[in-house]
């Protein structure tokens, strides 16, 4: 019996690329561009996990087959809203306004790091509580933990995973990123003793973890050397405030020879009453502040001030929140602090 004949083999076709036009998937277009797709996913979110030359590549087929990317698909099937939520617990006023470098500042380094990563970010505050869209975010930042921490707790029971500007001591349970309040105490403090001043106070309401922070360290530093700080409680954070404590501190102290200030909108408000009681800065009287902001670095005297970086803050809650979002581990973390030394 002669053997079978076998069958000639036909080869396997290539899948064919689809043409311009046509209906579209990730998929296609990842075959189209030789890379996978989630690298497609990332390069049109602009992600910097993809190099600039794939991110473009991936663009420009994307372009030539008239893809659009569907933000709304993808996060149905991720059940996320890609949005984060950003709280800022203050009040603004006419002297105390958001476009200072708090919360300006943090805001800038928030929003670049979350929009190269895909998400949007909702800018609100606790006066609103909490809306509609603010429940349907994915994650919240909270700048500020508030007197005695009440903004903190009031933002926790949304229930959604929170990282929170302030003060990196107060919380263990809570992921924190802060500056070093208590090294910018010391360095005050140091400062201080250097210039040879033995009657300084502190300007400040320590119910604030921030500024308790910060007192933390200027008393300790202050006694190593023999020296207790006056310590009257300035509730507010205004130039306006700030003065008012020092009008009221020299009625009763008027040997006081140094005043460290929680910010520097009390520092300035407290070189206007030393001006206005006829004393000089820094002769008489040394000055510092907190934050290193424009208006206290061209304010007359100049300001001497501690600098704390706001940017690279913003960065890390941003990379710590987008982390708690995703599922993988988030710590607090605390930056440094550095003394900027002007005229006062």
């Amino acid at each position: 019996m002669p053997p079978a004949k076998r069958k000639p083999r036909i080869a396997r076709a290539v899948t064919d690329l689809p043409e311009p036009g046509g209906h579209l998937t990730m998929a296609d277009l990842a075959k189209v561009a030789g890379v996978s797709a989630i690298t497609v996913s990332r390069a049109l979110r602009d992600s910097p996990l993809v190099n600039i030359e794939t991110r473009e590549r991936v663009r420009q087929v994307a372009q030539q087959y008239g893809y659009a990317f569907n933000v709304s698909a993808r996060n149905l099937k991720l059940r996320r809203s890609m949005t984060v939520a950003v709280v800022v617990e203050m009040k603004p006023t006419v002297e105390r306004q958001m476009s200072g470098p708090y919360p300006l500042d943090l805001l800038g380094g928030i929003t670049q790091e979350l929009t190269t990563t895909g998400y949007s970010v909702l800018l609100t505050s606790l006066q609103g509580g909490a809306l509609p869209n603010v429940q349907a975010a994915d994650g919240v930042i909270l700048l500020g933990q508030g007197a005695h921490e009440d903004a903190m707790h009031t933002v926790q029971r949304w229930g959604r995973p929170m990282v929170v500007w302030g003060a990196v001591s107060r919380h263990e349970s809570q992921v924190v990123v802060g500056s070093d309040n208590r090294r910018g105490g010391a360095l005050a403090a140091e400062r201080f003793i250097a210039l040879g001043r033995r009657r300084p106070a502190f300007l400040g309401d320590p119910a604030h973890g921030e500024f308790a922070e910060r007192l933390e360290g200027f008393i300790a530093t202050l006694a190593e050397h023999g020296i207790t700080p006056l310590t009257p409680t300035v509730a507010s954070f205004t130039v306006g405030a700030g003065a008012e404590a020092v009008h009221a501190l020299l009625d009763t102290h008027a040997q006081v020879d140094a005043l460290f200030a929680a910010s520097d909108l009390l520092a300035i408000g407290a070189i206007r009453a030393l001006i206005e009681r006829g004393r000089r800065v820094p002769e008489d009287v040394s000055v510092i502040g907190y934050d290193d902001t424009p208006l206290g670095a061209t304010y007359v005297p100049p300001l001497t001030s501690v600098h704390q970086n706001f940017i690279d803050a913003g960065v890390l809650l941003a990379r710590k929140v987008r982390a708690l979002i995703e599922g993988e581990a988030a710590g607090s973390e605390t930056l440094p602090t550095h003394l900027v030394v002007r005229t006062t």
